[in-house]
C-alpha cells in the first residue's frame, strides 16, 4: 500500500499547508473546514469500521458522503446552510487530493458530484427604530459591566461589526479625537474604515483608558478578551430583557448579526447609497448589499404612496365575456 492512498497525511498537508499557506484563508473558515471534517472523518470510520488514523483516501465515497450529509440534517437538526457549508469543505479537499494524486481523479470527481441542496431564501430580519432604541437602554449604565454592554451594543449598532470583528477589536484601531473612526479588520483579511458617533466615542472612550495600543477594547468579567460567544451572549440577554416590554420583539431572534442588518437598513432609509453601504459592512459584492433595498417594507411604502393615482379610473364591475370569446375559449 503506498503512502498517498492514506487519508491521514493529505488531511494534515490541506489543512496545515494548503488553507494556511497557499491559500492565505481566513482563520474563521480554516476553522470550519478544520470542524467539518472533525466531523465527517469519525462518520466515516464508522461505517468504513475502521479507526481514523487507518482510513484510505476511497474510504470517502460519494455514499458516504450523501450519508453524512443526511446525518448532519437530521441527526444533528442543522440547517441546510450549514449542510451546504461542511460539503463546501468536502470539495475543497477532494479537489485538493484529486490535484496532486492522478490515481485519485476518479474519486475526486464522483466526491465532487454530490451536489449542494438549494436552501430556502430567508428573509433578512432587521430592528426598527424603537426597537434599537429600547436594546440601547436594557445595560445598567451605572455599573462598570453595563456601561460595557451599552458601548458593545451601541458600537455594534454604529459600525455594523460583526461578532468576531468587535470581539478582537484593538486600542489601536480606534482614533477617538477630531474625525473619530474605527478601522476593522473583516473577512478575507481586508481592512475598513467606518466613522463613529460622538455617543460612541463617548461610550468606547473608558474602555480603552489606560491600556496599551494593543490591548483589547472589550473584555469579561475577569478582564479576559472577550470571545465572539461572549459577544453574543450579551446581545441575547439584553434582548431579552427587553422582549418582556415591547411586544414586537418576542418573536424576534435577536443576534450580532441581526444588529448589522439593522446598521444596513437604516442606513438605507437615511438616504445613504447601497456601494457606501457595501463599503461600510465590507461586503465584496453590491449584490449582497441589494438585498436590503428588498426587505425595507418602509421605504417600499414610501415609494408607494408616492405614485400618484388620483387620475386613475375607478375599478368597474367585471363584465361577463362575450359571445365570441366564449366561443373562442371553448375551441382551445
Amino acid at each position: 500500500m503506498r503512502d498517498n492512498a492514506i487519508l491521514g497525511p493529505w488531511v494534515r498537508r490541506f489543512l496545515l499547508e494548503h488553507l494556511v499557506a497557499e491559500r492565505n484563508l481566513a482563520r474563521n473558515t480554516q476553522v470550519s473546514y478544520r470542524d467539518s471534517l472533525m466531523l465527517l472523518l469519525p462518520f466515516v470510520g464508522r461505517h468504513a469500521k475502521s479507526d481514523v488514523d487507518r482510513l484510505l483516501v476511497e474510504d470517502i465515497s460519494a455514499e458516504r458522503v450523501r450519508a453524512f450529509l443526511e446525518h448532519i440534517e437530521h441527526d444533528r437538526q442543522c440547517r441546510v446552510l450549514t449542510r451546504n457549508q461542511r460539503l463546501a469543505a468536502i470539495h475543497s479537499l477532494a479537489k485538493y487530493i484529486g490535484a496532486r494524486s492522478p490515481e485519485h481523479a476518479e474519486w475526486c470527481a464522483q466526491v465532487r458530484s454530490v451536489p449542494f441542496k438549494k436552501a430556502p431564501q430567508t428573509v433578512v430580519g432587521y430592528l426598527d427604530k424603537p426597537e434599537i432604541d429600547a436594546l440601547l437602554r436594557a445595560p445598567d449604565r451605572r455599573t462598570s459591566l453595563g456601561a460595557r454592554d451599552y458601548a458593545l451594543l451601541l458600537f455594534l449598532y454604529n459600525s455594523g461589526a460583526r461578532a468576531d470583528e468587535a470581539a478582537s477589536l484593538r486600542a489601536c484601531n480606534l482614533q477617538l479625537g477630531t474625525s473619530p473612526s474605527v478601522r476593522i479588520l473583516g473577512k478575507g483579511n481586508k481592512w475598513r474604515v467606518c466613522p463613529l458617533w460622538p455617543k460612541t466615542v463617548d461610550a468606547l472612550r473608558p474602555l480603552v483608558w489606560g491600556q496599551g495600543l494593543e490591548g483589547r477594547v472589550f473584555r469579561g468579567r475577569t478582564g479576559e478578551p472577550m470571545t465572539r460567544f461572549g459577544v453574543h451572549r450579551i446581545v441575547t440577554v439584553c434582548a431579552d430583557l427587553v422582549a418582556q416590554r415591547v411586544p414586537s420583539m418576542r418573536d424576534k431572534r435577536i443576534s450580532p448579526h441581526i444588529l448589522r442588518h439593522t446598521t444596513a437598513v437604516h442606513l438605507l432609509r437615511s438616504g445613504v447609497d447601497l456601494n457606501t453601504i457595501r463599503a461600510w459592512l465590507g461586503h465584496v459584492s453590491l449584490d449582497t448589499t441589494n438585498v436590503y433595498a428588498e426587505v425595507d417594507l418602509e421605504m417600499k411604502a414610501k415609494a408607494l404612496a408616492s405614485v400618484d393615482i388620483s387620475n386613475l379610473p375607478a375599478a368597474s364591475r367585471q363584465r361577463r365575456p362575450t359571445a365570441s370569446v366564449m366561443d373562442f375559449m371553448r375551441r382551445l
